[in-house]
C-alpha cells in the first residue's frame, strides 16, 4: 500500500514493512460493508423500503443493500427508493438509490441538495414504509442542512475553525447538531410517521457512541445548546450572528430521550474500530508477533500520543520482546504551521522522531477510510509508514524532520521519502489504525 519501498533497505526492514501493509489491509477488510452489512439487513416491509445513506461508506453500504434486496427478495424500483451521499470519489452504483458525492470534511452545495432530498423522502414515509438509514463516519459533513438562515459559507467557516482548533470529534459534532436541520435526532423527527426507522451504522468514533456517529441523526441527543456555546467559547470559534442566535434559541434544542419520534426507531452498530484492530492483531500473531492492544478509542494530540507509543516500543525492544503495538481511535492535530497532512501522518512523523532510528522497530499509521486530513480529495494519502532508516533517509534528502513537524508538513515529508500510505477510497471507515512492530 505504500507508494515505493526504499531500494537499499535491509531485508528485515522490508519484511516488517510488507507485514505492516498486509495488517492494515486486513484491518480495513474486516470493517467493509461487504462482510459487515448483510447479516443485519431486515426483511422488507409491506410498503416501500426507503434507504437513506450518508458518510464515507454510504456508497458501498447502499450498493450492498440494493443488491441484497433485489437478489434475495426480488424487490424492484417500485419498492426500493432512496438517496445516499458519500464524499467525493466514494460513490458506488446502487440501483434504485440516487447516489450523490459531496464535500468532506468541509461541506458543499452538493451535500445541501442531497440532504434536502433525504429529508423530503423521510417526511413522505408512511405507516407501511420502512426507513433504512445507513450511516458511517463522514456523514456529518455529507448531510448538511443549515438551520435557520445560516448560509453554507458560514457553516463551512465554522467547520474549518473547529478543525483547526484541534477539537475532538465529539465537540465538533455537538456544535454541528445545534446548527442543523438533520443532525442530533432531527432525521428521526422527519421520519416519525414511518412503520420503523432502522439505522445500521459503521462506527468511526471513540467508544462507539451513536449520538456522535455522523452527529446522531436518528437518536436522542444528550448534548445541549449550552454545551455547544461553551465549546465555541473555549475553542475561540468565531460565530456569525445567525449561529449565535441559533445557539441561544431554546426552541432550537435537539430532541431528547423520550421524544415520540424515537418510539419506532432502532439502532445497530455493524462494524466497530475494535473489529479492524482484532483483524490486525490476528495477522500479527500469525506472523510471530504478540499483539499488545493500546486501545481502540484513543484520543489526544497526534504527536504526543506518538511520543508515548515510542517509549513503549523501546521498552519492549529492550526487554527482548517481539510485539505488535496496535491502537485505534481518532487523534487530533492543532494546526500551527502552513503545511499539509493529517493526524495519522503527523503521528507517524512524530513517531519517527521519537524512535530516532531505533533498530528493529517499524510502524504504520493510517485512517481506514483511505484519506487522512488532506484537501478533501479521494487521492489524498491515508497515512505514513516509518522504519529505522526514516530519519537518515530524510536528512540525506535535505529534509529537516523537526522543522517540518513544527509546520504540520507531514505529507511533504512522507511524499519525499515515498512513504505515504495511499490505498485510495476504501469505502469503509472505522478511523485510525496504528501498528508498531517491535522485533
Amino acid at each position: 500500500m505504500t507508494e515505493t519501498v526504499p531500494p537499499a533497505a535491509d531485508p528485515a526492514i522490508l519484511a516488517q514493512r510488507a507485514l505492516l501493509d498486509s495488517l492494515l489491509t486486513a484491518a480495513i477488510r474486516a470493517a467493509h460493508p461487504d462482510l459487515a452489512l448483510p447479516p443485519h439487513l431486515p426483511e422488507p416491509s409491506p410498503g416501500r423500503l426507503i434507504i437513506l445513506g450518508a458518510g464515507k461508506a454510504a456508497g458501498s453500504m447502499s450498493a450492498v443493500a440494493s443488491r441484497f434486496y433485489r437478489q434475495q427478495h426480488g424487490l424492484g424500483d417500485d419498492r426500493i427508493v432512496g438517496l445516499a451521499v458519500a464524499r467525493h470519489g466514494y460513490g458506488q452504483d446502487a440501483p434504485g438509490i440516487h447516489m450523490v458525492e459531496a464535500g468532506h470534511p468541509v461541506p458543499d452545495e452538493a451535500g445541501i441538495a442531497a440532504t434536502k432530498e433525504a429529508l423530503r423522502l423521510a417526511t413522505e414515509a408512511g405507516p407501511d414504509d420502512e426507513v433504512l438509514v445507513l450511516l458511517s463516519g463522514g456523514g456529518s459533513a455529507n448531510w448538511i442542512a443549515p438551520a435557520g438562515d445560516l448560509t453554507l459559507a458560514e457553516k463551512q467557516a465554522i467547520t474549518r475553525a473547529m478543525l483547526r482548533s484541534g477539537a475532538p470529534i465529539g465537540e465538533i459534532n455537538t456544535v454541528r447538531k445545534h446548527i442543523s436541520r438533520i443532525k442530533g435526532g432531527r432525521l428521526a423527527l422527519a421520519a416519525r410517521n414511518a412503520r420503523r426507522i432502522l439505522t445500521l451504522a459503521i462506527s468511526d468514533v471513540p467508544f462507539d457512541d451513536p449520538a456522535v456517529i455522523a452527529s446522531g441523526p436518528t437518536v436522542p441527543d444528550p448534548s445541549t445548546l449550552a454545551d455547544a456555546r461553551a465549546i465555541c467559547e473555549r475553542r475561540g470559534i468565531p460565530l456569525p450572528e445567525e449561529a449565535v442566535r441559533l445557539l441561544n434559541d431554546p426552541n432550537n434544542e435537539t430532541p431528547k430521550a423520550g421524544d415520540p419520534a424515537f418510539a419506532r426507531a432502532e439502532y445497530r452498530i455493524i462494524a466497530r474500530p475494535i473489529d479492524a484492530l482484532n483483524a490486525a492483531a490476528a495477522g500479527a500473531r500469525a506472523a510471530g508477533y504478540e499483539p499488545v492492544m493500546l486501545g481502540a478509542d484513543l484520543e489526544g494530540e497526534a504527536r504526543e500520543v506518538a511520543a508515548e507509543h515510542a517509549v513503549a516500543a523501546k521498552r519492549y525492544r529492550q526487554a527482548g520482546q517481539r510485539v505488535a503495538l496496535i491502537s485505534g481511535g481518532e487523534l487530533t492535530v492543532t494546526i500551527r504551521g502552513e503545511g499539509n497532512g493529517g493526524p495519522n501522518q503527523e503521528y507517524a512523523m512524530a513517531l519517527a522522531l521519537a524512535l530516532a532510528g531505533e533498530p528493529g522497530i517499524s510502524g504504520i499509521s493510517a485512517d481506514t477510510d483511505g484519506t487522512d486530513g488532506g484537501r478533501g480529495h479521494a487521492t489524498d494519502p491515508a497515512g505514513g509508514i516509518v522504519d529505522p532508516t526514516t530519519l537518515a533517509r530524510a536528512r540525506a534528502a535535505g529534509l529537516d524532520p523537526a522543522a517540518m513537524l513544527d509546520q504540520n508538513d507531514s505529507t511533504a515529508f512522507f511524499a519525499a521519502l515515498g512513504d505515504l500510505v495511499n490505498p485510495g477510497p476504501t469505502c469503509t471507515n472505522v478511523n485510525d489504525c496504528r501498528i508498531i512492530l517491535v522485533n
